[in-house]
């Protein structure tokens, strides 16, 4: 049951992006975390959203793939954790660059 929700995830995050293939969908961004509330999404799915929102926003891409890398929060002390992205910090800077 599980897997035929992220299957249909997957089809509807692949309607708003075309230019994906299926297998260039990030994983997270067709699942979700316990509480379904993560403020975070992994450094691949913010940039596998780059074309659309910077379509959206009327920016370049290379303008949104900056900003992604300005807000990007590595790992803790370089060891703990993946690289992620916080999405309210990421469209606060896109709304600060787009003024």
């Amino acid at each position: 049951e599980y897997l035929k929700e992220v299957e249909s995830r997957i089809d509807t995050f692949l309607v708003k992006h075309p230019y994906l293939k299926r297998e260039e969908v990030p994983a997270d961004i067709v699942t979700a975390s316990g509480s379904g509330l993560d403020p975070d999404i992994s450094v691949a799915s913010a940039y596998a959203q780059v074309k659309r929102v910077a379509a959206a926003r009327g920016m370049s891409e290379e303008q949104v793939k900056n900003i992604v890398e300005e807000v990007k929060q590595d790992p803790l002390l370089g060891l703990f954790g993946p690289s992620k992205v916080n999405v309210l910090k990421l469209n606060m800077a896109l709304d600060e660059k787009a003024n």
